[in-house]
C-alpha cells in the first residue's frame, strides 16, 4: 500500500519492564513493537509450512507440479501459491491488528479503474515494444496457430494464468515483504533490494540471461514506484498480467526465456540480441529499457507525488518509523 498511509504495528509490544536501548532486548524490538526483520522471519516461516502442506495435499490429487512445463501446471502453481502467501499475510495481519488490505490489495480497489488502467497500459508498452523489434526486423507474426474458438479458449486461459502470475509475483516481491521491510529500513532501499531479488529469481528460468534478469529488476522498480503512487497493487497487477498476456499469447514470443504452449502463432524473432533479446525473449531487448522508461514517465504524470505533512517533513519520514 501507499506508504504514507501506513499505520504503527501492534504486533509484540514489548513488555512494561522493556527499557528501549538496553540490550539485549533492543535487537529484537524497535518502536514499532518487534522489529520488521523478525517479522519477515515469521511471515516467510508460515509460507514455508503452507507451501510444505500445499505440495503434499497436490501429490496426493496427482495435480500438475513444478516438473510439469505445461501452462496448466504454470497456472495451478501460481493459483496456489498466490493462495499460500496471501494466507500468510492474512495470519499475519491478525497479529499485527490491520487489515489485510494494508499490505497491498485493498479490496475496495479490487478490478476497479486502476487495474484497468494498468491493463491498458500493459498492452501499449508489450505493443509498442514488439512494434519497434519489428521495425527493425527483428520480428515476424507468422501463421495462426489456433482457430476459430481455440483462440478464444486459449486467449481466455492464458488471461486467467497471468491473472494469477501478477497477483502472485507481485503479492511476493511488493505486498507484505515490501510492507514490512519498508517499514524497517525505508521504502527505496527496500525497493531495490526486493527488485534485485526478483530480477535473480528468473534467472532460474530457462533461457533468461543477465540482460533479461536486469530488465526485470528494472520492472520490479516500476511497479515499486507505481505502489508508491497509486497506493496500491492494482495497477501493477494489471499491468503485469497484460504485459505478460500479449508477449505470451498475443505475439507469440518467450517470456523471461519462457515458451508456452497455447500461443497465438508461429511468431518468429531474429536477429541481434540486443534487438530481439535472444532466448529471454523481448524483455532482454534494448528497446525493452526504452519502453520501461515510458512507464515511469506515465505514472509519474497520471499519480502526482502526494505533498508530505509538516509532521512528516520535519521527521524527513514518509512510511513508519524505521526500526
Amino acid at each position: 500500500m501507499d506508504s504514507d498511509r501506513q499505520q504503527q504495528t501492534n504486533l509484540g509490544q514489548p513488555s512494561p519492564s522493556y527499557v528501549p536501548g538496553i540490550a539485549p532486548a533492543n535487537w529484537i524490538w524497535g518502536k514499532n513493537g518487534l522489529r520488521a526483520g523478525w517479522r519477515l522471519l515469521i511471515y516467510f516461516l508460515i509460507v514455508l509450512v503452507l507451501s510444505a502442506v500445499s505440495t503434499v495435499v497436490a501429490a496426493s490429487f496427482g495435480w500438475p507440479n513444478a516438473h510439469n512445463p505445461s501452462a496448466l501446471a504454470l497456472f495451478m502453481q501460481d493459483l496456489v501459491g498466490f493462495a499460500v502467501i496471501f494466507g500468510a499475510a492474512l495470519f499475519m495481519s491478525r497479529i499485527e491488528r490491520r487489515a489485510v488490505g494494508d499490505y497491498g490489495l485493498p479490496r475496495k480497489g479490487m478490478f476497479g479503474d486502476k487495474f484497468w488502467l494498468g491493463f491498458l497500459f500493459g498492452l501499449l508498452e508489450i505493443s509498442l515494444l514488439m512494434g519497434l523489434i519489428g521495425a527493425f526486423g527483428g520480428y515476424s507474426f507468422g501463421t495462426l496457430v489456433l482457430q476459430g474458438t481455440g483462440i478464444v479458449r486459449w486467449g481466455a486461459f492464458h488471461l486467467l494464468l497471468f491473472l494469477f502470475v501478477g497477483l502472485f509475483e507481485e503479492f511476493l516481491f511488493r505486498g507484505y515483504a515490501q510492507f514490512t521491510l519498508g517499514g524497517g529500513i525505508g521504502f527505496w532501499p527496500a525497493a531495490i533490494l526486493l527488485s534485485v531479488g526478483f530480477g535473480a529469481i528468473h534467472l532460474s528460468n530457462s533461457g533468461e540471461g543477465p540482460v533479461g534478469a536486469a530488465s526485470v529488476a528494472l520492472v520490479g522498480l516500476f511497479f515499486c514506484f507505481s505502489l508508491r503512487r497509486t497506493g496500491n497493487l492494482w495497477y501493477a497487477v494489471g499491468l503485469h498480467a497484460s504485459f505478460d498476456w500479449g508477449e505470451t499469447f498475443l505475439f507469440s514470443v518467450p517470456n523471461s526465456g519462457e515458451v508456452l504452449q497455447g500461443h497465438l502463432s508461429n511468431s518468429v524473432l531474429q536477429g541481434p540480441h540486443w534487438l530481439t533479446g535472444g532466448s529471454v525473449g523481448p524483455e532482454g531487448s534494448v528497446f525493452c529499457f526504452l519502453t520501461m522508461g515510458l512507464q515511469f514517465l506515465m505514472v509519474a504524470l497520471l499519480f502526482p507525488a502526494k505533498k508530505k505533512t509538516p509532521l512528516e517533513s520535519l521527521s524527513g519520514a514518509s512510511q513508519v518509523l524505521p526500526d
